[in-house]
Parts: C-alpha cells; structure tokens; sequence
C-alpha cells in the first residue's frame, strides 16, 4: 500500500462526497437503500473515531419526483423549487439513516460567500469545529434555493474541496458512480485506468469522460480538479465508487489516491489561492512573472503592461503572464484607476507616498500552470 493510500486510512478528520448519481434516479428520486449503504460505511468510520464531514449532493434529485419532473431542469428557479423539496428528503433519509447508529446529523448549507468572504469563512469554521467536537456529523450541500449563478460553487465537488481545507481534514474521499480515474472516457474498453497520481505530470494531457447518469453537475472534469486543489493545498485524495464506499473509507485499496504536496497551505493563502472571488487582472512581463512565481517576491508597478477591472485596495485579482495565462493571485494595494500611470515605472521614478509593492509577496499566491 501507498504512503498516500494509508494516510487516507488513519486520517483522523474526513471529509466525504458523494454524488448525486450515487443516491438518486431520474424517475424514483432518492434511492434509500443506496444512501443506507453509504451511512454504514461512514458510521464503521466513524467507529473508529474518525470525525467525518459529509458534503452531499442529491438535493435536486431527490425533488425531481416529488415535483412531477422526469429529469434535472435546465433553468435556475426550476433547479432550486427541486432543490426545496429535496432538501427537507435528503435531509430526513440522512437523519433516520445515522439514527440506526446513534448519530446525529447536522445540516450546512453553503453558498460561495461563505467562503470567498473571509468573516463567513471564519465563522463557517467554528460551526464546523462545534459540531464535529459534540459527535455530530456535518452533511454539508451547497444552499441551491438561495444560490444565483453569480454565486454558485458550480459543482459540490470544488465545495469538499474547499470544505476540506476549511477544517483542516487529513483527507479527501470523492465518491461517484466511476471506480477511478481514467486516462479516457472509462466507458470505452481501450483506457487506463490510472491507480496513483504523485504530481501534475501523471494527469497532464489526459482527456476525462463524464458521468452519465444526467443527475450530477460535475463529471469526472470536476472531481479531477477539485482532487488537484486538495492535493495540491496538502490533503490527500481517494477518488472512488460509491458502491465501493465500504472500502475507500476502510484500507483505501481502491480507486485512484492523489498524493498531497509536502507542505499544506495556511488557511490565508488557500483562501487567496482558490476561494477568494477576483475583482480584476494585472497583465506582467516575462521578468515580473518569473520574480512572482518563481523567486516569490512582491509585485512592483515595474513590472506591470496592463490593468483590466474595477477593483479597489485590498481586492483580490489574477496576475496573468504576456499570454493572458493566470500565474498567480493575490491581494491589491492600489485603486484600478491608480495604475493606468504607475505602472511600467521604477520605484525611484514615483512619488514617494506610491513606491510600495503592488502585491506584496505575503499577500500573493502562485497558481499551477
């Protein structure tokens, strides 16, 4: 077994997802005896006084039938009318279904604000902590009645991610209805399935088939990503099947294991990273990108060509390269419209109440290619 694989196995702090594919039919809406079977593998987890937080999609699914409707809606007020319904059934199955072990479940509805804005981030913190240190286990969806397209998480797979990082678990399960990670669409016999992957260059180039159920948001695309940023942030991932569950939360002999970077992120920077909204973008040359990324120093309006936004000191924005590519992501110190006449100027040129870092490299963060 993997070092990655047998930290997933001893972590003390969890944080489980499953999708929506794996709990619910287009036609029946919620299939209990499904959700009962994922209850028994965290419960036997839980067991073993692991503290689990479980991110749950099936809101919408589950209010499909109850509504007359035979497959998700396209449109937003649709999807939350279902997700209205749903909730209150997903939410009901869950508490009977902990009950047979004696848990209580607790339930946390997110939108990305909570994240993006560092107050709600904190505060989303110590509910979880509460709750986690009272027994509870958290069953964590994003707040789809409420959520508009400008606020959405888009998929519950980034929102685990998020949340795993939020309260500090030791680790990732993303369950679906795939086994693994393939190098191709898995329904096509000739692809790869890949078991391990260490680094950027084990998933780089391939092309990822999506789930098929029509239920879900994500697809395989999200859950590879949202794999990448925990890993990449410093939490392990196994990426498994649902019906599998028993196993991925047991040894973590199955599916594919990411392997997390050395060092995890502070709270601070994987907010600024991946959770912070982006108010704008400064465009830097071949000399400022290499300083940022590479030598990790503070932005200085030398090496800024370009401005595009309407942002305000301390917003965050992307600092992209000469080819529009994100290279980094960071927290402001000027006003967009105190740049136009800075930028592309040495220090020594300016007056001396602006010769100050752009970005300061405490407050910046460089993104993966």
């Amino acid at each position: 077994m993997s070092e990655t694989r047998r930290a997933i196995a001893g972590a003390r702090r969890l944080v489980v997802k499953v999708g929506s594919s794996a709990l619910t039919t287009a036609g029946d809406g919620l299939d209990t005896a499904r959700l009962d079977a994922l209850v028994d593998a965290i419960a036997a987890r839980v067991a073993r006084e692991t503290q689990i937080v479980l991110v749950s999609s099936g809101a919408i699914g589950a209010g499909l039938a109850p509504l007359g409707l035979r497959k998700r809606p396209g449109d937003l007020p649709s999807q939350q009318a279902a997700a209205s319904v749903g909730q209150l059934a997903l939410a009901h199955a869950y508490a009977e279904s902990f009950g047979r072990y004696s848990l209580t479940v607790g339930q946390v509805l997110l939108t990305s604000d909570d994240v993006v804005r560092r107050a709600h981030y904190r505060n989303a913190q110590a509910t979880f902590s509460r709750l986690l240190a009272l027994g509870a286990v958290p069953v964590v969806n994003e707040n789809d009645t409420v959520a508009t397209e400008e606020i959405r998480f888009g998929d519950n797979d980034r929102l685990a991610a998020l949340v795993a990082h939020l309260i500090g678990a030791d680790a990732l399960v993303l369950l679906s209805d795939v086994d693994a990670l393939y190098d191709g669409d898995p329904r096509d016999g000739a692809t790869r399935k890949i078991t391990e992957v260490s680094g950027e260059s084990d998933v780089d180039g391939i092309s990822v088939g999506m789930s098929s159920s029509g239920l879900g948001t994500g697809g395989m695309v999200s859950k590879l990503a949202a794999a990448r940023t925990a890993a990449a942030a410093g939490i392990p991932v196994l990426l498994a099947s649902a019906a599998a569950a028993g196993d991925a939360l047991g040894a973590a002999e199955v599916g594919t294991a990411f392997t997390a970077a050395d060092s995890r992120l502070s709270a601070r920077r994987f907010w600024l990273g991946y959770a912070a909204g982006v108010n704008g973008r400064l465009q830097l040359d071949d000399g400022a990108v290499a300083a940022v990324v590479r030598r990790r120093r503070s932005l200085l309006a030398a090496g800024i060509t370009g401005v595009t936004g309407d942002f305000q000191a301390g917003d965050v924005v992307d600092l992209v390269d000469l080819k529009d590519r994100p290279v980094a992501r960071g927290v402001v110190a000027f006003d967009a419209s105190e740049l136009p006449e800075l930028i592309g100027r040495s220090s020594h040129e300016l007056p001396a109440e602006q010769r100050r870092e752009v970005v300061h490299a405490d407050d910046l963060v460089p993104l993966r290619r």
